[in-house]
């Protein structure tokens, strides 16, 4: 009968220390998958905008090449020189919008990516937060 008992109570007290343990790693693994899911969503902002950034520095560059082009169809000095700061301002004036909109999304994203990453509350060291000055930062 002690055998039985003390038989029970190592048992219990392997599952007492085992099962919280396994609690534990699920508990940790969830939060780990949290993380991961917020760092996706913050990658697939980051790329969509990206690709935005660059669709418009890519039409900035389209448009100042138009522009200069009509510029450089002009007979006279003066009007050249009008044309192409007209261009070129034009030029200046998208990529700074650009690249406006491009700091401000990725910064969104990042935030965004912060907050969710703490809801998580995920281990120490699980995100990639640290990391966030390597980002580009545009023109």
């Amino acid at each position: 009968m002690i055998k039985k008992v003390i038989g029970v109570f190592i048992i219990a007290l392997s599952f007492a220390i085992v099962i919280p343990a396994l609690a534990q790693n699920t508990t940790t693994s969830d939060k780990i998958a949290c993380v991961r899911t917020a760092v996706a969503t913050r990658e697939a902002t980051i790329a969509t905008e990206f690709t935005t950034y660059n669709s418009a520095v890519s039409a900035a560059y389209a448009t100042r090449a138009n522009e200069l082009s009509g510029a450089y169809s002009n007979t006279t000095t003066k009007e050249v020189q009008a044309g192409v700061k007209v261009s070129w301002a034009d030029f200046k004036k998208s990529t700074l919008s650009a690249n406006k909109t491009w700091i401000a999304s990725r910064n969104v994203a990042w935030s965004t990516f912060r907050t969710a990453a703490k809801t998580c509350k995920a281990p120490t060291g699980v995100s990639d937060s640290a990391n966030s000055s390597s980002e580009m930062k545009g023109q």
